[in-house]
């Protein structure tokens, strides 16, 4: 086996592809770039010659529903046999069926968890390496292992299926959102009882048992669980659950509980109100149930 390291390619260069691409670079790794925006427009025909593709798109929820359109359309600019990464959030299940679409490369997803501030130093110290696979086979583990061998060290690495993966994604992603919607709830229980939050806040500080990440009531530009993330991927889980489980009538009333709370929460302190519109339109139909 030649010791040449493989050649990197990376479909959409916002933040988070770009930091992908920019710790590689910076690890040894040459890549190619490729996205709508200039510079990387003329990439599109050299992403088929890269070993590894990972793909970091779009996935929006709007009111329609969740798109992957995106991320499906980046499949034909892979070569033959290559190995194509998912980035991007999608629904627990999907990597399955664009493996089944795109027989001639092989498909693995690979959550991401880097936050927009720190990005950079998230890329390049990651504290968990998962690769989904969408076939068990020998093919696929193969090809998870060499993802693996090119990512920076992790303390946790992890193979499993892709849709397991894809459900991690969004475990962390809605625990977040929950821990931002609850502890608003309990800082304005303060206020109506006339308790001092900085207090509280200071013995939750320093609680082992609570991830202090989100336990504050305004979370970055105000209250709410907001950001490119937050309110797309709690929008398209509940979706999700409305779409496979409609008999569990209280699981779905929970979460459009949160949801709800949370467009009160974003709208009354002015918080990512174009993004709220975004996902949500003008009115949003899940609090009028």
């Amino acid at each position: 086996m030649s010791d040449a390291k493989p050649l990197i390619g990376f479909i959409g260069q916002g933040w988070i592809g770009k930091n992908y691409a920019n710790d590689f670079e910076a690890r040894g790794y040459a890549t190619v770039r490729y996205a709508l925006e200039e510079p990387y427009k003329a990439n599109k025909d050299h992403i088929k010659d890269c070993d590894i593709v990972f793909i970091a798109v779009p996935t929006p929820s709007t009111p329609s529903g969740f798109d992957a359109s995106i991320v499906e359309s980046a499949f034909p600019l892979i070569g033959k046999g290559k190995i194509a990464v998912v980035k991007s959030t999608i629904l627990p299940g999907t990597t399955t069926r664009f493996q089944e679409q795109n027989p001639d490369i092989v498909i693995l997803y690979a959550p991401e968890f880097l936050s927009e501030a720190t990005a950079a130093h998230d890329a390049a110290h990651p504290f968990s390496n998962i690769m989904g696979l969408s076939t068990d086979d020998v093919l696929h583990r193969d090809a998870a292992n060499r993802v693996l061998s090119v990512l920076p060290d992790a303390p946790f690495t992890h193979i499993c299926s892709s849709t397991e993966a894809e459900l991690v994604k969004y475990s962390h992603n809605m625990s977040g959102y929950v821990q931002i919607v609850l502890f608003n709830i309990l800082y304005d229980l303060a206020q109506k009882t006339g308790a001092d939050w900085d207090n509280v806040q200071k013995a939750l500080a320093a609680d082992p048992y609570i991830s202090n990440r989100y336990a504050k009531p305004v979370h970055k530009t105000g209250r709410g669980a907001g950001g490119g993330c937050f309110i797309k991927d709690m929008a398209a889980l509940r979706m999700l659950a409305q779409q496979i489980a409609p008999e569990d009538t209280k699981a779905i009333a929970a979460l459009k509980a949160f949801e709800c709370k949370n467009i009160d929460l974003l709208t009354s302190s002015g918080k990512d109100l174009g993004l709220l519109k975004g996902v949500y339109g003008d009115n949003p139909e899940v609090c009028d149930s």
